[in-house]
């Protein structure tokens, strides 16, 4: 017969663009993969490669205890229907609800933090929640998967996992579909006429508002330079952008299908994020060719060969963002060309998606779960 595999994730388009290499693999393998998240556009793209769909609400942000245990018990229902072999979890209410469901089923279940994000980075009620919480719910986890080693750190310091725990490179990038691209051809000899994109969903915690008073302030004094933004907008920043948009100071592209045609035309990639797990736009940027410019934090710097293929900043500091941005713009075509391929050799040496692949299937079949 084959063998269940039950994977519990917030979100579709996450699940589809940095984990399809995992569930092609384990397709490949004759498992049968059941997918318990919420519904959203990139399902039936994961139908369509065998996938199994179990449609569950999660919701991201709240903080309702009644409606976590309400989560928890949903959980725990569609797991005892689908009986996997193995559960695997990534993000932090699957991770902390789907743990306790698989440890209350007694079934083997490997964990994914993908980042602490501010529940954990910011001290308070919250923080000493979840870290209980967290402590509960993999006290039984066969392996859980973090993803810097800052967070490695303070998941050992707060003693959230008791078991086996692994650092992965991030989700790691695909090599192949992320290609490296020649860098733009310089315009005319004029070095202003540079592309800096913000790829991220466009809120506080990804740096937008340094980004944003970084733009306006270059854009007055190299009027030829272009900021262009990709990603959701969360509701607080849509009339700044339209605003912004309209005085021609950034080019807001909203959710991008294949954010390859955007980078591609791209100079440089910017990334002023507050906390990451490991950012997959800086890694896909990256494997392209292209060099960034992010915070001096992890999940950033990680990603970044510093003052070989980019620049790192003070995190929420816009006017050392500002200067890095011009420090960029000052470069000669040739430097900067030359730290897209140092982006490129960078991305290849350490983040090829197929490490992580290989961890995942090391703990589901060496260990014989």
């Amino acid at each position: 017969m084959k063998r269940i595999i039950a994977i519990i994730i917030n979100n579709d388009i996450g699940l589809y663009n940095f984990r399809k290499e995992l569930l092609e693999q384990l397709l490949r393998k004759k498992y049968k993969v059941h997918l318990l998240l919420p519904n959203g556009e990139r399902i039936a793209d994961l139908k369509a490669m065998g996938c199994i769909f179990h449609e569950i609400s999660i919701d991201r942000r709240g903080t309702n205890p009644f409606q976590d245990l309400k989560l928890l018990f949903a959980m725990k229902k569609l797991l005892m229907r689908v009986k996997p072999d193995v559960v695997l979890t990534y993000t932090i209410k699957p991770n902390i609800y789907g743990g306790i469901a698989a440890r209350m089923l007694r079934i083997p279940y490997i964990a994914n933090i993908t980042g602490l994000g501010s529940a954990l980075e910011n001290r308070g009620i919250l923080r000493f929640i979840t870290i209980r919480l967290y402590r509960f719910a993999l006290k039984k986890a066969d392996c859980v998967f973090c993803q810097n080693k800052e967070n490695f750190k303070f998941i050992k310091k707060n003693r959230m996992v008791f078991g086996k725990i692994r650092r992965l490179p991030g989700s790691g990038v695909n090599l192949q579909h992320f290609s490296f691209c020649e860098y733009p051809e310089e315009r005319t000899n004029q070095s202003e006429e540079i592309k800096f994109a913000f790829v991220s969903r466009v809120m506080k915690e990804k740096g937008i508002n340094e980004f944003l008073k970084a733009a306006a302030i270059l854009k007055q004094k190299y009027p030829k330079t272009e900021f262009h933004i990709c990603g959701f907008c969360e509701e607080e920043f849509e009339n700044k952008l339209k605003q912004m948009q309209e005085d021609k100071i950034i080019i807001y592209h909203g959710m991008v299908q294949d954010i390859r045609e955007v980078v591609k035309k791209m100079h440089c990639v910017v990334l002023p994020s507050y906390h990451e797990g490991m950012s997959n736009a800086l890694l896909e940027a990256a494997a392209m060719g292209r060099p960034l410019i992010a915070s001096d934090i992890p999940g950033c710097r990680e990603c970044i060969n510093n003052w070989k293929s980019g620049f790192l900043v003070p995190v929420k500091n816009a006017e050392k963002l500002t200067e890095a941005m011009e420090q960029f713009l000052a470069m000669p075509y040739v430097q900067k060309k030359q730290m897209g391929m140092e982006s490129r050799i960078w991305a290849k040496r350490f983040f090829d998606r197929k490490r992580v692949v290989d961890a995942y299937f090391e703990e589901i079949e060496h260990r014989k779960i």
